[in-house]
């Protein structure tokens, strides 16, 4: 991530509640998370791995009790949320197998390559192609030669009567998730103001010119698109 002030501020309040508020929408972060397994599985037994914008740790957590011998790098500029990650690190038994860099990715000291990184509706708050295409440079140099960057952000052609009907399916799953009223007219208002909605092949073509190979598109649910993609040789 790069050092820019983020359209929504993860303060003490937000991050202590964020947890609970996309609790009803478990199902659709639990499918991610298995198909992101999945996807990392052949990774080596002792892998290291990075995660940009880590949030409460929820992907980390995940793939520290599935991975037992992983090690992770935790990136997260919003105290608050690093203060859960690790606290939920520590109670999950897997601290000891964490690193925690409260800042940006472009701050994060050299820690040696990585053999894999993943970076979950992170670059979605970069509005300009060139800063998105930044932060997936900047993983890129911390990957090992054939290193697997996993990604996931919200993608549409914002243009179609097809974004415009899979919105309305959208703003009603955010309703179900019972987000606070205000909170939810935000979140829905923020869509192509302060999260960067692009078509797919935008985002694959950023990712793609960026140090990797072209990436495959291996889950959606709604408006939630994830990648992968190996280091380009």
């Amino acid at each position: 991530m790069q050092n820019q002030e983020p359209a929504i501020v993860f303060d003490q309040e937000r991050a202590t509640s964020y947890d609970k508020q996309v609790g009803k929408l478990a199902p659709m972060r639990d499918a991610l998370h298995f198909l992101i397994r999945m996807v990392l599985s052949e990774l080596p037994v002792d892998a290291r791995i990075l995660c940009i914008g880590a949030g409460t740790g929820a992907e980390l957590i995940d793939l520290a009790q599935a991975f037992p011998q992983w090690r992770f790098t935790a990136v997260e500029p919003a105290a608050p949320m690093l203060d859960i990650c690790r606290q939920r690190a520590e109670d999950c038994g897997v601290a000891s197998r964490c690193t925690f860099h409260e800042g940006y990715l472009d701050s994060l000291p050299e820690l040696g390559f990585f053999d894999g990184a993943t970076c979950i509706l992170v670059s979605q708050f970069l509005m300009r192609p060139e800063e998105r295409r930044n932060l997936f440079r900047q993983i890129a140099a911390r990957l090992r030669p054939d290193g697997c960057l996993v990604s996931a952000d919200l993608a549409s052609d914002m243009s179609t009567s097809a974004y415009k009907n899979l919105f309305e399916v959208w703003a009603r799953t955010m309703r179900y998730s019972e987000m606070p009223a205000e909170e939810l007219e935000k979140r829905l208002a923020s869509c192509g103001r302060d999260v960067a909605v692009l078509p797919p092949s935008e985002i694959e073509s950023i990712i793609a010119s960026s140090g990797f190979n072209v990436p495959v598109l291996f889950f959606q649910t709604l408006l939630i698109h994830a990648w992968y993609s190996k280091l380009a040789s």
